[in-house]
């Protein structure tokens, strides 16, 4: 099943592309071998990456990348390649060779979201919900984990008496001071201690 808008028959002025369309493999090999631009575009920006992955041939898909052909290319409308897709294997190809799942196109459509408006099978939906949910959980934890280094550096930088309670001096916490209860009152109480602010100390 394709996925690609109408009138693609009206390529035949351009040879790669109209080969993209019509999945002709050898055909497409031989032109780029002969040195056809793989990023060659059609009226609508769509290079033959968009018109061979909106048809699921991903061998003519791997045979542009393998000459040259940008995986990140969008049409006039914002489309990878990905946005027309409605293939298994296309979709796992172009995804581990590194586009996207959730890019948006000019009018904020993810590959997801343009794919369950075409109707495609169930297994490619449930595939691009997986890579979007993948997607996801792997940016929270990246963005965790920097936001752990970056408090862990900021606690570090901190002057000592702007730390919590568990950094405080250990002798301030067997000792009261004659103010009542808490740390305030606690550091009146003149301690030795080189970990004690000096400028708390009575």
């Amino acid at each position: 099943m394709s996925y690609v808008f109408v009138n693609d028959s009206s390529q035949t002025n351009v040879p790669l592309l109209q080969a993209c369309i019509d999945g002709d493999f050898n055909y497409s090999k031989r032109l780029l071998e002969s040195g056809f631009d793989p990023n060659i575009r059609d009226s609508r920006g769509r290079t033959g990456l968009h018109l061979a992955a909106a048809r699921g041939n991903v061998d003519i898909c791997q045979l542009l990348h393998k000459f040259g052909a940008d995986l990140l290319a969008t049409d006039y409308q914002g489309n990878t390649a990905l946005h027309l897709c409605g293939h298994v294997d296309t979709i796992q190809f172009l995804v581990s060779n590194g586009l996207k799942i959730d890019i948006c196109n000019h009018q904020g459509a993810t590959p997801l979201v343009l794919a369950k408006r075409r109707g495609v099978n169930k297994d490619v939906i449930r595939l691009l919900e997986s890579l979007e949910e993948q997607e996801v959980k792997g940016f929270n934890r990246g963005t965790h984990s920097k936001l752990e280094t970056m408090q862990t550096a900021e606690s570090e930088s901190l002057p000592h008496h702007l730390l919590g309670e568990q950094e405080r001096c250990e002798c301030t916490s067997q000792k009261r001071g004659p103010h009542g209860h808490g740390w305030e009152s606690r550091w009146h109480e003149t301690c030795t201690c080189e970990q004690s602010p000096s400028h708390l100390l009575c």
